[in-house]
């Protein structure tokens, strides 16, 4: 199973990498932890939105009416899937305390790119999880000018579903931690990288971009 970090696809450079990964990796199926920009794509892709994205689409995908405006793309929202043989999660969006407790029917315009308190809870609801993939990071991942950019409510989500595999995007870095007994890896982006996941051990390789 291919396994994509962030893509900003929109940039032709970027899509050229992010092809390349699909041409080289030749698996079946992909998964992509946010701030894709580009949804044509040449196999079965699940992911989750990220902060930077076309919003009419996300939106679109959420609710089931994408049309023509997408090719092998499947958002997770706040949702499960079952892939060859593993239970793969997601949550959508970034967080924003501002937003956080307002209804997502309330949410204009850009503000659309975050969580809010009802997309978390019905990810608790979720059972069995292996792969949880989330746009922000747990707490103890990786620091930003000696801060910690960990979000308490991820935290909280791994606290209660205990994936084994947590990936993660938006930081553009490599890098590995553990959570409790779940094993934490924040994405390279797509033109550092890409990845293998061996679905039968939940083992994570990583290979430069072609």
């Amino acid at each position: 199973m291919l396994v994509l970090g962030d893509a900003h696809a929109d940039e032709q450079s970027n899509r050229r990498a992010l092809l390349a990964a699909y041409e080289e990796a030749d698996a079946d199926t992909a998964l992509q932890v946010g701030d894709l920009l580009y949804y044509d794509l040449p196999l079965p892709t699940w992911f989750i939105a990220g902060n930077n994205e076309n919003r009419d689409i996300i939106e679109s995908l959420r609710t089931g009416s994408d049309s023509d405006r997408t090719t092998n793309v499947h958002l997770l929202a706040r949702t499960a899937v079952e892939l060859d043989g593993i239970r793969v999660a997601g949550l959508s969006g970034n967080y924003a305390p501002t937003q956080y407790d307002k209804s997502r029917s309330d949410l204009q315009d850009d503000r659309r790119r975050h969580f809010v308190r009802e997309d978390v809870e019905r990810v608790m609801e979720l059972t069995a999880v292996d792969v949880f993939l989330t746009h922000e990071a747990p707490h103890g991942l990786l620091q930003s000018d000696g801060y910690d950019v960990g979000c308490k409510y991820i935290d909280a989500i791994l606290r209660n579903l205990s994936p084994e595999l947590c990936l993660v995007g938006h930081h553009h870095e490599h890098v590995e931690s553990a959570f409790g007994e779940t094993t934490i890896v924040g994405l390279a982006p797509v033109w550092e990288s890409y990845y293998l996941l061996d679905p039968e051990t939940v083992a994570l390789e990583r290979h430069p971009s072609p």
